[in-house]
């Protein structure tokens, strides 16, 4: 496993404790559908969140949200759509961006809400 996955795998499983946390049930991680992913499903008063998780092993490469493009967005959107029919959700549903840097000696979290690019 390569550097830049163990970071990734860290930062999802900081992201799943952080929406815990937080109050949201988690309803799916990592689910793929073909080469779209999403990294984790949450529902939190009603709404269902289809949440990007962006790490990085420090702030020396610039902020992880950055690597969040319209490309990313358009292929949320899609897989978003897919997990939706193969759920049979009909409801509201939002797209959020949590940054993760993994600083010493605790990670910095930053999240960004309801996110269309």
């Amino acid at each position: 496993m390569t550097k830049h996955q163990i970071t990734g795998q860290l930062g999802e499983g900081l992201a799943r404790q952080y929406f815990e946390r937080m109050n949201y049930e988690i309803l799916a991680t990592n689910r793929r559908f073909g080469q779209l992913e999403l990294d984790i499903v949450a529902m939190k008063n009603k709404m269902l969140h289809f949440i990007e998780v962006k790490t990085l092993a420090d702030g020396s490469a610039g902020l992880p949200e950055e690597s969040v493009n319209r490309k990313k967005m358009l292929n949320l959107m899609k897989a978003a759509d897919l997990y939706m029919m193969t759920e049979h959700y009909i409801g509201p549903i939002q797209f959020d961006v949590l940054a993760i840097v993994l600083k010493d000696p605790e990670p910095e979290y930053f999240l960004l809400e309801d996110v269309y690019l």
